[in-house]
């Protein structure tokens, strides 16, 4: 029996269960006419139910031609990344065994070709591509949706929206306290200094850990962390009145406010890092408590930094503090930073030696399938990872965030 050229389409975010509830994946003509139907009478603007009509026209196409083929949708899931390109593998997988085709052509809306068309090639030869366009200017479709698929991606939304919501924020408090443009200007300069550095990541990475929930103990810790924070934000008002009517502005008057709550802040911070580790040991993932034991070592050194540096600034009262002193404190800050670090990632890497990690499926900070984890080698504290291709490579223990069904990985870029 001659083996099938299959006509492949695919629909990633899963509209068309998610519109028409449909369940993929559709296999045959009759069925993929029914699903498209249904899509396009919910919602006819999607470009999916445009994509799998095209396949079937092609497919018509080639039987006529005297072709042996066979029409295909697979579908992926809403939350687009690892989880949807896992689902689709699954389904093209079966569709391999079952089907046995000797190639495909590629149907698609062009939204998702450079994930999608690694994962096809993988398992199935690509004879042909094609994108499909609602009929209109084709450059300027493409457009809108690559920009409105981006904007979907928290990634590029807190570009997008944050950064001009951030900067309204911060004009509308800097002009009710009769503060200027000017501490705004500061404050988003930072901001996009900070970006450039990529420490705006970790810090989404580090928030993404606290969610709240009443089913975890947890939410005890957040509730007396929201008391300790609503006292430091009181602090804040008072030490702003304070240095005011005393005559302080400027720097004086930051560094006032910043070194009066800076320990209250911390203590808030401390009370989420332990009820956060509470509920890891209670979870049995011990790995975990590793990450906020760094967040809170992080916190207080910090915190010390800026209590000697406010005093600097200010040294009002005593005792006074120098410049020198200052610049001591960072050093020895730096020193005892190193030092917490070494001793928290020999810890990790015990704990990750002690799990059975092999087997487990890599998964990077975004979402991306990297492989599945193949060895450990203790020696050399570096990570087997195999990838869909068969191919082996390594990376070392400390790039391991966290441990649960899958392995995270921070990523390297």
């Amino acid at each position: 029996m001659e083996r099938p050229i299959l006509v492949l389409c695919i629909d990633r975010d899963n509209d068309l269960y998610e519109k028409a509830g449909v369940n993929g994946p559709l296999i045959g003509r009759e069925k993929n006419l029914k699903g498209a139907t249904a899509l396009a009478l919910a919602d006819p603007e999607d470009p999916d139910s445009n994509a799998i009509f095209y396949a079937v026209k092609i497919f018509d196409q080639m039987r006529k031609e005297g072709h042996s083929v066979e029409i295909v949708t697979l579908t992926g899931n809403k939350s687009l990344g690892y989880r949807a390109d896992k689902e689709i593998s699954n389904q093209l997988d079966k569709i391999v065994v079952e089907l046995n085709p000797s190639s495909c052509v590629l149907i698609s809306d062009g939204a998702s070709d450079e994930e999608i068309v690694p994962i096809v090639k993988s398992r199935i030869k690509i004879d042909s591509t094609k994108i499909i366009f609602i009929k209109q200017a084709k450059e300027l479709e493409k457009t809108y949706f690559v920009l409105l698929e981006k904007l979907k991606d928290p990634y590029y939304a807190k570009t997008v929206l944050g950064i001009p919501a951030l900067l309204i924020i911060l004009l509308s408090i800097s002009s009710y306290m009769g503060l200027g443009w000017e501490i705004v200007g500061i404050i988003a300069g930072l901001y996009l200094l900070l970006r450039v550095f990529g420490v705006d990541e970790v810090a989404a990475t580090v928030l993404k850990d606290f969610r709240f929930s009443f089913e975890r103990t947890s939410w005890i810790g957040y509730i007396g962390a929201l008391a300790v924070f609503s006292i430091a934000a009181f602090m804040a008002y008072q030490s702003f009145q304070t240095g005011t009517s005393s005559g302080l502005s400027g720097e004086k008057l930051l560094a006032l406010v910043v070194g009066n709550i800076s320990w209250i802040v911390f203590t808030g911070l401390f009370v989420i890092m332990v009820s956060k580790s509470v509920d890891a040991v209670m979870d049995k993932k011990k790995y975990i408590v590793t990450k906020y034991m760094l967040y809170t070592a992080a916190a207080g050194l910090a915190t010390f930094v800026l209590l000697v540096g406010s005093s600097w600034i200010v040294n009002l009262y005593e005792p006074y503090v120098d410049f020198g002193t200052f610049l001591a404190s960072i050093a020895l800050s730096i020193f005892l930073g190193y030092f917490i670090t070494s001793v928290i990632s020999w810890y990790r890497k015990e704990i990750l030696l002690d799990m059975k990690i092999e087997g487990k499926e890599a998964i990077s900070e975004r979402g991306a399938y990297l492989g599945k984890i193949v060895g450990v080698d203790a020696k050399k504290g570096r990570i087997v990872i195999q990838t869909l291709f068969e191919k082996k490579y390594t990376v070392p223990i400390s790039a391991v965030s966290s441990v649960d069904d899958n392995v995270i990985l921070k990523s390297s870029d």
